[in-house]
């Protein structure tokens, strides 16, 4: 009867043994399960490539627990900073992208460097051509040739005149700078343009002056219409050629010369 008692109540203390067994690996499987929650929260603010994938720690803790496993064989969880370390990467990145941005800016202002270079060039060059092709002497007004150069009327007529209707244009004879431009006696209004070889040409009687005295004009550009100012019989143009510092010579032939006739 002691025998069948004292079975009984060893049987009663492997049962209880057994519950807090069971109890301490309930307990141990929830802590797990409430750090394995933690734990993925705070691994959902870090890259899915940054994460580290946790060991079993609630399982293997719980077989020690249990007597399953030597305590020696638990795994142990390194904390990893993966915050610092995607950051790091992102900075390489940013330092990669930066590089890529500031070559491919180098290479854009090089090329369109060259590109301006290339159209200032062709500009240089059509300019050139033009300036090449430009006559360097024309005919100073369009209209018909009426008195030469010599005695008329008992005086001396230093120039030639060419006959149109007032207002036609005027334009230089050659490339110069204008040195008088407004009235003069006998002319009304005159302007003398002086040339590269010191040469000086004169246009008289117009009717109105296009251009200021100093100004720089070239062969061909209006400086003036033809007009009927001071003494004159009709609107034309009065135009003189003075050398060596004021000697008065035909134009005609001059003008010749310089593959132009009237």
């Amino acid at each position: 009867m002691a025998r069948h008692r004292a079975k009984g109540q060893l049987v009663d203390v492997l049962a209880r043994v057994d519950l807090d067994r069971k109890r301490a690996v309930a307990a141990v499987v929830a802590a797990g399960a409430l750090a394995g929650a933690g734990f993925a929260q705070a691994m959902a603010t870090v890259t899915p490539v940054d994460r580290i994938v946790p060991v079993a720690a609630t399982k293997d803790l719980a077989a020690v627990m249990t007597g399953q496993q030597q305590p020696e064989s638990i795994r142990t969880v390194h904390s990893v900073d993966s915050t610092s370390e995607t950051r790091k990467l992102l900075q390489a990145e940013q330092i990669q992208v930066q590089f890529t941005v500031r070559e491919a800016l180098k290479s854009a202002e090089t090329a369109y460097a060259k590109r301006q270079e290339a159209i200032q060039a062709e500009q240089a060059r059509v300019k050139a051509e033009e300036e090449a092709r430009r006559p360097k002497c024309v005919r100073p007004a369009q209209g018909t040739f009426t008195s030469g150069f010599g005695a008329r009327w008992g005086t001396s007529h230093n120039g030639v005149d060419i006959a149109n209707a007032i207002g036609t244009p005027i334009v230089a004879a050659m490339d110069g700078t204008v040195i008088e431009a407004g009235p003069a006696s006998g002319f009304g209004l005159w302007v003398r343009i002086q040339h590269e070889d010191g040469t000086i040409t004169v246009y008289g009687h117009m009717n109105t002056i296009d251009v200021p005295q100093g100004a720089k004009v070239k062969a061909g550009q209006q400086i003036a219409t033809i007009g009927n100012r001071g003494q004159s019989t009709g609107p034309h143009l009065h135009f003189e050629v003075w050398v060596d510092g004021g000697q008065k010579i035909n134009p005609l032939p001059w003008l010749a010369e310089r593959g132009v006739t009237l």
